[in-house]
């Protein structure tokens, strides 16, 4: 199966559409009526799909097992088509569009199923997914109009030395670039409380949107990346720092020796995450792209 446990649990829903036409009115008159000599086929074949979409993962094979937290089947009848329509909701890391799916396939064959004896002429058409929600893809329809330029600054004596070579800050860039933020700067400084605060301000000055620190946010005297930025910063965020090591606590316990940072000075967001490549790319897959609707507020967008 795809891998997917870099992703964010969120709220997933999937709504799917599936349509059966029978050959005469007198089908339908049965359905409504029900007097289908297999049974009431509304409640039945509703059964089924809700069975369906529990199991999807038990007979599509690259689907993933998932919590199904919600699911409604609505049946709308319009001359001899019966139109079928099914929500699926999980809070997962993943969506429910197949789920929904696989549900509206398996309403629609009972429905045959049990119609079948009556009617020799049915057909199932438009199985579709109707439209789904929660996820990246989300995010990136919300902020399809935003222009925003990022910095990335290595904060590390040792690469800035030469004698390493960097990938945590590179890692950073590959993922703002997925986010479509243009790369302005990329630097490499030594870890000195100086070195950082000038970047900062050169970021504030350049009217850089995001600026990003990788490196020197442990416990080390030699990390010094928080205490530098932190009194600079007109406002901490720390919801933003808290679901950075939420993230990451669930995948390394060590997580919770990182001292992260994230706050804004004048409009520039300032992120100070783990030199680590592991921990700078679980930190931004933590809070990325979901983070850049605060530049949607300050323009003045509601916080929803």
């Amino acid at each position: 199966m795809v891998e997917i446990t870099h992703k964010n649990t969120s709220l997933r829903i999937a709504v799917a559409q599936a349509i059966v036409v029978v050959s005469k009115p007198e089908t339908i008159e049965a359905v409504v009526n029900k007097t289908v000599p297999k049974g009431d086929v509304l409640e039945m074949s509703k059964t089924a799909g809700l069975f369906a979409v529990k199991k999807t993962s038990d007979v599509i094979p690259d689907c993933h097992p998932l919590p199904i937290e919600y699911t409604k089947v609505n049946f709308r009848i319009d001359g001899l088509e019966i139109f079928i329509e099914i929500e699926v909701k999980t809070i997962y890391r993943t969506g429910v569009e197949v789920e929904a799916m696989h549900g509206a396939s398996v309403i629609a064959l009972t429905m045959y199923d049990m119609l079948k004896p009556i009617d020799k002429g049915i057909e199932i058409k438009n199985i579709k997914l109707l439209n789904k929600s929660g996820g990246k893809s989300d995010w990136k329809k919300r902020l399809a109009d935003m222009e925003l330029s990022a910095s990335v600054v290595v904060c590390s004596d040792t690469i800035f030395a030469g004698v390493k070579q960097d990938k945590s800050g590179l890692a950073i860039i590959d993922r703002l670039k997925v986010s479509d933020v243009e790369i302005k700067n990329y630097t490499i400084i030594p870890d000195e409380v100086t070195n950082i605060q000038e970047e900062l301000e050169n970021a504030v000055k350049q009217e850089v949107s995001i600026l990003i620190f990788t490196g020197g946010t442990g416990l080390s005297v030699r990390d010094v990346t928080p205490e530098a930025l932190i009194p600079m910063l007109d406002r901490r965020i720390p919801g933003i720092e808290e679901a950075i090591r939420s993230y990451g606590q669930e995948r390394t316990p060590l997580s919770m020796l990182s001292r992260s940072v994230a706050g804004v000075k004048g409009k520039t967001l300032v992120l100070a995450l783990p030199g680590s490549v592991s921990g700078a790319s679980e930190s931004m897959d933590a809070v990325f792209p979901a983070i850049l609707h605060l530049f949607k507020i300050f323009k003045g967008a509601r916080h929803d």
